[in-house]
């Protein structure tokens, strides 16, 4: 009778279709699994398989996301949680080999990528973007090879710092490392290994999704490559864009944006350059969707899993069509999965500083350009947008802060009164300061422009 019940279970599961890969890969649902033994082979069973069951998954998950580095290294996290994490997030998962440009007529699984990416962007302000078997590979050793780089230079501060008795933080071990292509490197030593490979893998897959989404907006695929570096950069020429490798823990968060090299905002950062993606080791970074609601949007991703992002630079040069992404440090997921901290590598497309940021491409394409849009240097533009986030952080700064009040609530009463100003109007200027702590985990919702 057992022989016949695993005969019967191999039939069913060998007669289930296997449904083709799409482009959009939405996260695997959960499926309960068989508690009966299954045969893998035709061949009669050994007596040791009474002994040993083993649970198999459905067929379909043989071609599901990579586990998650969080999974594969022992941080006390179960693999059903990475699980939901996954299961949790909205964003479309969509592979870089089917939306790289190519010779000839676009195929279903192209046009479908395009759909699934920019239907992503529109929804959640963010997207993923699944890398190949050899890429993945190398996005896994890089975080591996960075995380075990700023680990070691936190220990050899902390030596030195017992040696000389000092509690000065070097800058050099502030957990921030940013590479640029062309840039001769002083010391070997002191860089993170797989920084040039890594530059070239998540390179050429901004491109790609910047091409897609420019075939999206009913332009040519190449209308942005004029803003960009040539291909390969010339003789002694440093790239714009910049690999940024980023180790956040508990004690070198301070002062530091989510990936790094960005100044903090009070409500979140906003990308200055044309795309970014981001690849990290455990889940950490929230995005603002155009509602205004935060939300996880790294959870459950492996190595192979790259965040889109999209910035100021490319939503000025598409006339709005394309808005930045806000995005923040997630607080409860700063330490890592196991208190051990959170390294990612962040590639930052950039244009060239001499480019002309112009929306007249979208004109051509039957778009409406609002007035405000007008042809601008990218230097000029950086300057612009840095200009304006100084003068936002001194407004914000010279206003004080709930915590502040509240953790000396007796020097915010003196100093009030020594001032002469009015108890009753600055109660009431505390009592907004209250109310707006309540509404401070939103961010500001975005106006898209009609594409039409």
């Amino acid at each position: 009778m057992v022989v016949m019940v695993m005969q019967q279970n191999t039939s069913a599961v060998a007669s289930q279709p296997i449904n083709p890969q799409s482009s959009l890969r939405s996260p695997p649902q959960s499926q309960p699994i068989n508690s009966q033994p299954i045969s893998l082979a035709s061949a009669g069973p050994t007596p040791h398989r009474h002994h040993h069951h083993h649970h198999h998954h459905a067929l379909d998950h043989a071609i599901g996301p990579l586990v998650p580095i969080t999974v594969a290294h022992p941080s006390g996290e179960p693999a059903a949680a990475a699980a939901a994490l996954m299961a949790a997030s909205p964003l479309a998962r969509v592979r870089l080999s089917d939306i790289a440009p190519y010779d000839g007529a676009p195929g279903g699984p192209y046009n479908r990528a395009v759909e699934a990416l920019a239907g992503s962007l529109m929804r959640h302000n963010a997207a993923v973007i699944e890398l190949g078997t050899e890429d993945t590979a190398l996005m896994r050793c890089g975080l591996e090879a960075a995380r075990l780089y700023f680990r070691t230079r936190v220990q050899q501060q902390q030596q030195q710092q017992q040696q000389q008795q000092q509690t000065v933080v070097a800058k050099g071990n502030r957990g921030v490392y940013m590479y640029r292509a062309g840039r001769a490197l002083e010391d070997w030593d002191s860089s993170p290994p797989c920084m040039a490979d890594i530059f070239k893998c998540m390179g050429k897959a901004a491109r790609a999704a910047l091409c897609a989404m420019a075939r999206y907006l009913r332009l040519r695929s190449d209308v942005f490559n004029h803003l960009l570096d040539d291909t390969p950069l010339p003789a002694n020429e440093v790239s714009s864009s910049v690999l940024v490798a980023t180790y956040l823990s508990a004690a070198l968060q301070n002062g530091k944006g989510a990936i790094g090299g960005g100044k903090p905002a009070m409500n979140g950062e906003v990308e200055k350059g044309l795309v970014t993606l981001i690849s990290s080791d455990s889940p950490g970074l929230q995005v603002c969707d155009p509602n205004g609601r935060w939300y996880l949007a790294d959870g459950g991703s492996a190595p192979g899993d790259l965040l889109l992002l999209t910035g100021k630079a490319l939503s000025h040069a598409t006339a709005g069509l394309r808005p930045a992404a806000s995005y923040r440090a997630a607080p409860d997921y700063m330490a890592g999965t196991n208190g051990s901290g959170r390294t990612s590598l962040a590639f930052r497309l950039m244009p060239q500083g001499n480019a002309i940021l112009d929306c007249s491409p979208i004109a051509a394409a039957g778009h409406v350009i609002p007035q405000s849009y007008v042809p601008i240097s990218v230097s000029q533009f950086m300057d612009d947008l840095s200009a304006e986030e100084d003068a936002t952080r001194n407004s914000l700064s010279k206003e004080p802060s709930l915590r502040s009040v509240l953790s000396d609530p007796l020097s915010y009463l003196l100093r009030i009164i020594g001032t002469g100003e009015n108890v009753r109007l600055q109660y009431r200027s505390l009592r907004k300061i209250l109310s707006t702590a309540a509404i401070d985990d939103r961010c500001p919702p975005q106006q898209i422009q009609n594409s039409s």
